[in-house]
C-alpha cells in the first residue's frame, strides 16, 4: 500500500467502516500512512477484510464492533480505539442509517433509530473522541452528511432531518473546538456508488446514470477519502465549520431547465443586447 506520508503517525478512527464510504475512507487514510481503527455495527466482513489489506501492506489497523445508538458502546468504542492507536488524531464520523418511508407511515421506532445513530451517536462519539485532541492542542473531526441536507427527496423526512442537523452541529462544534486547535468540518457526498445501492437498485443502467452527472461518472468511496485527508491535513487547516459538497456537479444543475448537455433553444435578450 503506497504511503505518501501525509498521515504518518496519525491515529484515525472511522465509524461505519464495514462497508461503502467508511471502508473506502479508512483505506485511503491507511495509504497515506495513518494507523486506522474501523468501526462496524453488524457484519465484520468488510472491516476485517480492510484490516487484512492494510496490515498485509505494512500498515496498522484494527476493527471494533459497536452499536452507536447505545451511548455506553460509543464510549467503549472510543476507549478501544484510543488504546489500540495510542491516541486519536483524526475522527471520521461516517456511521449512519438511511431509510425511505412516506411521512405519515413513519413510526417513533423509525425516528428514534435514525436520530439515535445519525445524531446522538455522532455527538457522543465525538465528545469522547476529541479528548486526546484537546490535550495535544490539535486534531481533526470530519462529519459525513449528505446532499439530502440541502435538496429534498420524497419519503426521506427522517434521514434528511438528521443530515441537516449534522451541518448545524458541525458549524457550532467548529467554533468551540477551533479555540483548542481542532479542525471540524463536514463532507456532503452526492451519489457515491456503494454495495447497498447495488442491493437496492439491482442491475441498473450505470452509463445512463453517469451521463446525468456533470462529471460523467458516479463517485467512488475513495473520492470522499481523498477529500477527508485534505481536510485533516495542514493544507486544509484554514477551513473550519464548513460543509463541502462533493457530488460531481450534481447540485449545480438548475432544476426544470432540461438536459444540461444540450444547447439552449431559446434566445433571451433579443431587443436588449446588441448582436442577438
Amino acid at each position: 500500500m503506497a504511503n505518501s506520508g501525509k498521515m504518518d503517525g496519525k491515529g484515525v478512527l472511522v465509524t461505519g467502516a464495514g462497508t461503502g464510504i467508511g471502508r473506502g475512507v479508512a483505506l485511503e487514510f491507511a495509504k497515506e500512512g495513518g494507523d486506522v481503527v474501523l468501526h462496524y455495527a453488524h457484519s465484520s466482513d468488510g472491516a476485517v477484510s480492510a484490516v487484512d489489506e492494510i496490515t498485509h501492506s505494512g500498515g496498522k489497523a484494527a476493527a471494533f464492533q459497536a452499536d452507536l445508538s447505545d451511548i455506553g458502546q460509543c464510549q467503549d468504542l472510543v476507549a478501544q480505539a484510543r488504546e489500540f492507536l495510542g491516541g486519536i488524531d483524526v475522527l471520521i464520523n461516517n456511521a449512519g442509517i438511511t431509510m425511505n418511508k412516506p411521512f405519515m407511515d413513519v413510526t417513533p421506532e423509525h425516528y428514534n433509530k435514525l436520530y439515535d445513530v445519525n445524531i446522538r451517536g455522532m455527538f457522543f462519539v465525538t465528545q469522547a473522541g476529541v479528548r486526546d485532541m484537546i490535550e495535544q492542542g490539535q486534531g481533526a473531526v470530519i462529519n459525513l452528511t449528505s446532499v439530502h441536507a440541502f435538496s429534498g427527496m420524497t419519503e426521506h423526512t427522517i434521514y434528511a432531518g438528521t443530515k441537516g442537523a449534522i451541518v448545524a452541529f458541525t458549524r457550532v462544534l467548529a467554533l468551540e473546538l477551533s479555540q483548542k486547535g481542532i479542525q471540524v468540518n463536514a463532507i456532503a457526498p452526492g451519489w457515491i456508488l456503494v454495495e447497498n445501492h447495488l442491493k437496492v437498485l439491482g442491475d441498473f443502467d450505470q452509463d445512463a446514470a453517469s451521463a446525468s452527472i456533470p462529471a460523467g461518472v458516479i463517485g467512488a468511496p475513495e473520492d470522499i477519502g481523498r477529500l477527508a485527508i485534505f481536510l485533516a491535513s495542514p493544507e486544509g487547516s484554514y477551513i473550519r465549520g464548513q460543509t463541502l459538497v462533493i457530488d460531481g456537479g450534481q447540485s449545480a444543475i438548475m432544476p426544470l431547465t432540461g438536459d444540461f448537455r444540450e444547447p439552449r433553444q431559446e434566445q433571451w435578450g433579443q431587443g436588449y443586447v446588441p448582436g442577438l
